[in-house]
């Protein structure tokens, strides 16, 4: 599928912002599962400074600064991506048990160093706490394979919170989200990624984007559409024992409890990390505009392989 993506962030301040620093994670990643096919980030004002970095999760980020005085902000990313649907969760891959999987993150002396461990650790968004391991133990039976514990925690979570837009912030930690039991999708991507830590399991934050369907009849609303996000867990390859003193190749399996399913080729993804903080949209730190004003505006509406070709075109 190809997928066309807007998305435009305003800032209006007052008074002005004498000086500021930004980073956007905006940039659709490549991956086995999507191919960006074109990117291009519009800023107004143009910044003194900007260039695109890696970052240390093999994100692509933008990094832009002003040296002026400026009363506005206007960032807008257009992306074109190819997606294809890398795994169903109604047909769940071979995986070794959710316990194998556990020791062989165990820490011991000596072990072979698995990249994949940094994410079994609290984050600022998402620290450790017995409420999760308690929450998540139903879903992780004795024995059970990884893959089908982890859907599992996916459908308990679906069923257990209430979606609810505005009833956190932000930063509102996923322990009270869990306490609370509503959020938006923000919430569930970190009340998963808590509850698989806290089982001893790596587990990541994904942000991105979802084709939303209009009601029948009704037409697609520009600017209408909003971000998206969900969780991952890492499942080493399936085998007959885990051997836990050697780097066991695998793969991150993504759950979007939200929507009770698995991310398939109508989702987009942007950056993964330890939780929110790592690849928020936009983030800063500026200098005067005591106040301001914040709009978002995305749009994901699909496109035809023709569409393409004549965009190419008139290029």
């Amino acid at each position: 599928m190809l997928l066309h993506v807007v998305h435009e962030t305003r800032y209006d301040y007052t008074p002005a912002v004498e000086n500021a620093h930004h980073v956007v994670h905006l940039k659709p990643a490549s991956n086995l599962r999507q191919q960006l096919i074109s990117h291009h980030l519009q800023i107004d004002p143009a910044p003194a400074q900007q260039r695109e970095v890696v970052d240390v999760y093999g994100n692509l980020s933008t990094f832009f600064s002003f040296q002026s005085a400026h009363d506005r902000l206007r960032v807008v990313a257009e992306s074109v991506v190819s997606t294809t649907a890398a795994w169903n969760a109604d047909v769940l891959p071979a995986s070794p048990s959710w316990e194998r999987v556990r020791e062989h993150f165990r820490y011991r002396a000596a072990a072979a160093w698995d990249p994949a461990a940094e994410f079994l650790f609290a984050s600022p968004y998402v620290p450790r706490d017995d409420a999760f391991a308690e929450f998540a133990r139903p879903s992780f039976a004795p024995d059970r394979p990884l893959a089908e514990a982890a859907k599992a925690l996916m459908q308990q979570i679906h069923s257990s919170m209430a979606y609810e837009s505005l009833s956190t912030e932000v930063n509102t930690p996923a322990l009270e989200a869990l306490e609370q039991r509503k959020g938006v999708c923000q919430d569930f991507a970190h009340i998963m990624v808590a509850c698989c830590r806290a089982m001893g399991l790596p587990a990541r934050y994904v942000s991105g984007y979802l084709l939303t369907h209009p009601a029948p009849g009704q037409p697609r609303l520009i600017g209408s559409d909003a971000s998206h996000a969900w969780a991952s867990v890492y499942c080493p390859a399936a085998t007959a024992t885990v051997e836990v003193d050697r780097v066991m190749p695998g793969c991150w399996l993504d759950f979007d409890p939200t929507n009770d399913r698995s991310p398939g080729e109508d989702y987009v993804t942007l950056a993964t990390g330890r939780d929110f903080l790592d690849v928020s949209p936009m983030r800063g730190v500026i200098r005067g505009g005591a106040r301001h004003a914040l709009s978002v505006a995305v749009t994901v509406s699909p496109l035809e392989r023709s569409d393409l070709i004549q965009s190419d075109a008139s290029a």
